[in-house]
Formats: C-alpha cells, structure tokens, sequence
C-alpha cells in the first residue's frame, strides 16, 4: 500500500522537527501550509516562520494563505487532495473540510498530556501551575479546540530549572518522533484511538501581556514558576524606575519576610534577592527596558539598585 500524500500544516520552530522527520522518512509531502511572513525585530523587517525556511531548502511547495478558510484556499485544498493532513503548531482555526475531508482525517501535535492544557500555549501554562510532568499527544482533530480522539501519548518529567524554551526545545523533538510512530501504526491498521474525558479539560490559553507582570504578593515558588514558564518568551517582568525589567531565571527561597512584597533586599552571590507573599525570589538573569541580558552580577555593575527599593 502506497504511504500516504500528506499536507503538512505548521508555522513556529516548534514544527519543524516534524516536517524534517516526514520527508526523511520518505512520506510524499505535497504541500507545507505556513503563516504569512511577519514583521520581526526592533527593524521590522519582514521574516518568514521556520517551517517556511526548511520547506522551501527541502524543495517542497510553500503556501502561505493569509486565511485557510478562503474560498481560494479551500480550492487548492480540493486541488492537492491529501490522503492525510498534519497539523503542528499551525496558528489558525481549521474549517471542517481539512478536518474531515481527507481519507486518513487530520492529526495534529501538541505539547500537553491531553485533557490537560488544550489551547494555544500548553507549555507555558503547564511550567507557570507548577507541573511536575508533561508530554505530547497525537490527536485526531475534531472541530473542538483540541478535543479530539487521542491517537498516541507520551509523557516526561519537567526538570525543576527546566524554562518554557528548554521544555520546548525537548517536546519537539519527541513529538516529531511520536507522530511518526502513529502515522505507521495508522497505515499498518493498529490505531487504536479513545476519547478523552472532557470532564479532566483544562484551559491553556494565548498568552496577553498581563500574563507575564509579576505579582510579588504571590508566595515566591509560584513566582519563581511563572518566570520560568515565560522564559526567554515572552518573559515575565516587574517595573523598576517607570522602565519594564524582564526577569529570565530565578529561584525561590523560604524564609520568614518581614519585608512587603517587592522590597529588594539586597545583593547575594548568585543574585538579586527581592521579598515575595511568602518568601524571597533571587533573580538571576534580568533586562531593563533597552539594555542587554545579563547575570545578575553583570547587570548590577551597570544599575543601581539599592535595598528597600520596591520593584513593581
């Protein structure tokens, strides 16, 4: 039986461990549907995703439709009649024909052990709860946010430093990896797919700008979680002196704060230590507003920081 025609659907660095592991394997990919080029950078310049940037070295034809559900797109799509699409990390809402119309369906990737963070950003919100696992699954797509038929799943511990680039950069690889294993079960006929349980669902959702201020009132292991879930992107940040300061790494400390929430209390050898609700944070690595990324040590030759000053 011939393998399958398939159309890959990706945008992000996240995908692309995928599409190198679908054409070095020798599946026919007859297309890649990418994300427009953006404007990038302080300069603006106009950039194409990642998985544009491997498709087109691969030799594959790029399409790059502003939105899929366009009568046009829709057309190509009958056009190049794929026998299955692969979905990862693609960035819009699918209509139901590439859903459904396909003879294999539609599979996607996504980072989370699903029920569990269905949405647009499952790392980051699986690091910023505190999780002490995660994973990826293969689903069937439905026309539910990631509510469909789980293929295949595999989990892995979070490393207690671990960031949201690292995890990231693990996941990755091990779903490009997972989905290969579904796509040959699936053509040998020993898939065996099963719902999830909608009860167990939980929200991960895009992340807004919000999301990334610090609350020093919060007990400072949760602080602790949320810079690392937002490291090195977008990055959780406090306010220091009306300039925005990102925070990349840090650790939490135990200890009665007889100081309020966002006092810094000085210097130590590893960083900058700053009371919390219940605790202190140290900051290891921080970015004012225009300035370089740096250690804590480095950073404070060039800032003046002094202890009682009240970030936030």
């Amino acid at each position: 039986m011939p393998k399958p025609r398939i159309l890959f659907m990706g945008t992000p660095a996240f995908a692309v461990p995928a599409l190198e592991g679908l054409v070095g394997t020798g599946y026919p990919v007859i297309g890649v549907v990418t994300q427009p080029d953006r404007p990038q950078g302080r300069g603006r310049t106009m950039a194409p995703p990642p998985v544009k940037v491997l498709a087109e070295g691969l030799g594959l034809t790029v399409l790059q439709p502003e939105k899929v559900r366009t009568p046009d797109f829709l057309e190509t799509f009958r056009r190049l009649a794929p026998d299955l699409v692969i979905v990862a990390a693609f960035g819009q809402i699918l209509p139901g024909e590439i859903i459904s119309g396909p003879r294999e369906g539609c599979i996607n990737i996504h980072p989370s052990l699903l029920p569990k963070y269905r949405g647009a950003a499952p790392i980051n919100w699986a690091l910023i709860r505190g999780e002490e696992k995660t994973g990826v699954t293969i689903m069937r797509m439905d026309k539910g946010v990631d509510s469909g038929d789980i293929l295949l799943q595999e989990e892995t511990p979070i490393g207690e430093e671990e960031t949201f680039g690292t995890l990231h950069d693990r996941l990755a690889p091990m779903g490009a990896g997972l989905l290969l294993k579904a796509i040959a079960q699936l053509e040998a006929g020993t898939l065996r797919p099963r719902p999830q349980d909608h009860r167990l669902a939980t929200a991960a959702p895009r992340l807004g700008p919000g999301d990334g201020l610090i609350c020093w009132d919060a007990d400072a292991p949760a602080i602790v979680a949320r810079i690392r879930g937002l490291s090195p992107t977008p990055a959780a940040y406090t306010v220091l002196g009306g300039k925005k300061l990102k925070i990349f790494m840090a650790t939490a400390e135990t200890a009665a704060v007889p100081e309020a929430p966002g006092t810094v209390v000085g210097e130590t050898a590893v960083g900058l230590r700053v009371a919390a609700g219940n605790g202190y944070v140290l900051l290891w690595e921080l970015q004012l507003e225009g300035k370089k990324r740096l250690a804590a040590r480095d950073f404070l030759r060039g800032v003046r920081i002094a202890p009682g000053q009240v970030l936030g």
